[in-house]
């Protein structure tokens, strides 16, 4: 069973940084690719970053050039450095896994339990 454990979370000011940690209890080096999404009050939950197996990276408009995904492999763990954070990226932060299950390439994604990220203005 897939476990994914996300930290660092929690309140800062417009401007101001923060680094979110996601620990798997597997070798992410199975995955196909990991992520971050994130989920605001009353809106879908919606894709921030995610990280391939072979490191190829890809972000939400809204982000790019402010947050940064990265993985160590042996740690079993990635990383969401956000910067420049803005009151509009106050959401639920959660980490994904996904990985193939069958030879036909069907695949399963899982989920860490979320971080809160509030940005005050």
């Amino acid at each position: 069973q897939v476990q994914l454990v996300e930290s660092g979370g929690g309140l800062v000011q417009s401007g101001g940084s923060l680094r979110l940690s996601c620990e798997s209890s597997r070798r992410i080096a199975n995955y196909r690719d990991m992520g971050w999404y994130r989920q605001a009050p009353g809106k879908q939950r919606e894709l921030v970053a995610v990280i391939q197996n072979g490191g190829q990276t890809n972000y939400a408009d809204a982000v790019k050039g402010r947050f940064t995904i990265s993985r160590d492999n042996a740690k079993n763990a990635i990383y969401l450095q956000m910067n420049s954070l803005k009151p509009e990226d106050t959401a639920v932060y959660y980490c994904s896994a996904t990985f193939v299950v069958n030879v036909e390439g069907a695949t399963v994604q899982r989920w860490g339990q979320g971080t809160q990220v509030t940005v005050s203005s």
